[in-house]
């Protein structure tokens, strides 16, 4: 339990480290790998909507007028470049600090959930999907976009190699893939793409109404 809590200790603080510098950083991606995916995901919610692992809000220019959203990030200093942003777009969002792998929620509390290139640098993420899938109500939607295992081997190779370096360093996987994990809870995926050697994958997956 000490080693997981120094892990945890360990990642948060480097994410605390890279909130400044965070949407910079990640300029290159948003241009050239990501295309439309925020706008693809965050125009399909509706409702009460849940963003887990908001980071540094990216995400909060694209949603609709209508729906009442709620964020939640591990990394205070990650969340404080988010409540930034929300202020400077007059985007109303209730912004937490809190842990994707156990969300302080109750059950089906939300009618969309959303998690846009996080789970790669989750540390459990089928923990996190859990939660996910626990906190949304039946016939909600889940929308999902991350960075996964490409479909090409020779990426493949190069991303076991980055693996070796970003697993230790910040906790980072780009040789994970949520999309049989969601069809494994029992989500129906009505919406999938994906793009750019098969490394960016999107979609959009319905709770049972049941």
């Amino acid at each position: 339990m000490a080693d997981s809590d120094g892990r945890a200790l360990k990642l948060r603080t480097y994410w605390d480290t890279q909130a400044v510098t965070y949407d910079r950083r990640m300029a290159f991606a948003e241009r050239r790998l990501f295309g439309d995916t925020r706008e693809w995901l965050c125009r399909q919610a509706s409702g009460e909507v849940l963003e887990v692992a908001v980071g540094t809000g990216l995400n909060l220019g694209h949603y609709p007028r209508d729906v009442r959203l709620t964020g939640v990030e591990w990394s205070e200093e990650m969340l404080a470049e988010a409540r930034r942003r929300a202020k400077s777009l007059g985007v109303p969002v209730d912004l937490r600090q809190a842990d994707a792998q156990a969300l302080p929620f109750p059950d089906a509390r939300f009618d969309t959930v959303v998690c846009t290139f996080s789970l790669c640098a989750i540390p459990d993420e089928s923990r996190a999907l859990a939660e996910m899938h626990r906190v949304l109500r039946p016939g909600g939607l889940l929308l999902l976009a991350d960075h996964v295992a490409s479909s090409s081997w020779p990426v493949r190779v190069l991303q076991a190699a980055a693996d070796l370096v970003s697993v230790p360093a910040q906790g980072e996987h780009f040789r994970r893939r949520p999309l049989p994990l969601v069809r494994a809870m029992g989500l129906t995926v009505e919406r999938h793409d994906r793009f750019k050697l098969g490394v960016i994958e999107r979609l959009a997956a319905r709770k049972p109404s049941g």
